[in-house]
């Protein structure tokens, strides 16, 4: 059920127009730690609160809105008014209606998961944001990097759910930026190779996962065998 939520949350981030710091705040609240911690929570809890017993599809939704929420309240100096999220709640969850107040009752039931700890500066747009600036620096090909197809790159670590919990937000961070170091490098030592030979018919792509599949690539590359991945 979990890749359904993150892209219901990714798509209600587009929605609601709210800054990439908001939006991967809100992925990291709720697809790193609220996600996770729910089977804990709910786990022999007769007591659990009704939008935990049971967990339906759009209870846990409505938790998206609220960890968008969240994050809007602690990085945009003017947070997202509540109507605003009960009428994106009304126009996209189906299953369910929610008023005013359950937003108001989802919000307490989504810090009490979390244990109040709701700092979110150790997520990966954080950590990407800082290597992007250095590598755009001192890195010649930093200047070809495009940030908002790393950002799409970044989307789908989330919907990795093996990606995004097994890994750390800073080794996620640098491994999107050596996605596209590595890109670049091998699209202009092809369209070299491509120059020499007079040859225009080859597929070109990179995995993207961590150190070790980078390392693959590079040398699968080294003997003319590239996989295809979209970028």
């Amino acid at each position: 059920m979990r890749l359904p939520l993150v892209e219901f949350l990714i798509q209600s981030t587009q929605e609601l127009d709210v800054g990439q710091i908001v939006k991967y705040a809100a992925l990291s609240l709720f697809a790193d730690r609220f996600y996770p911690s729910l089977s804990r929570s709910a786990q022999g809890n007769d007591k659990a609160n009704w939008l935990l017993q049971p967990v339906r599809e759009s209870n846990l939704q409505l938790f998206a809105l609220i960890s968008i929420w969240i994050s809007s309240k602690i990085h945009d100096s003017c947070p997202l008014p509540v109507k605003c999220l009960k009428f994106l709640g009304d126009t996209t969850i189906k299953e369910q209606h929610f008023t005013t107040r359950d937003f108001l009752e989802a919000e307490v039931v989504f810090l009490q998961v979390l244990d109040f700890e709701i700092g979110t500066a150790n997520n990966a747009f954080v950590f990407f944001e800082e290597l992007y600036i250095q590598f755009k620096g001192i890195a010649k090909v930093g200047e070809l990097l495009n940030f908002e197809a790393c950002m799409d790159i970044m989307d789908l670590v989330y919907e990795k759910e093996e990606t995004s919990l097994l890994h750390s937000s800073r080794s996620l961070a640098a491994s999107i930026l050596a996605c596209f170091s590595i890109y670049f490098r091998l699209l202009h030592t092809s369209l070299q190779s491509l120059k020499r030979s007079g040859s225009f018919q080859f597929f070109l792509g990179v995995h993207w996962m961590n150190g070790k599949i980078v390392t693959k690539v590079a040398s699968e590359f080294d003997s003319r065998k590239c996989d295809i991945a979209k970028l």
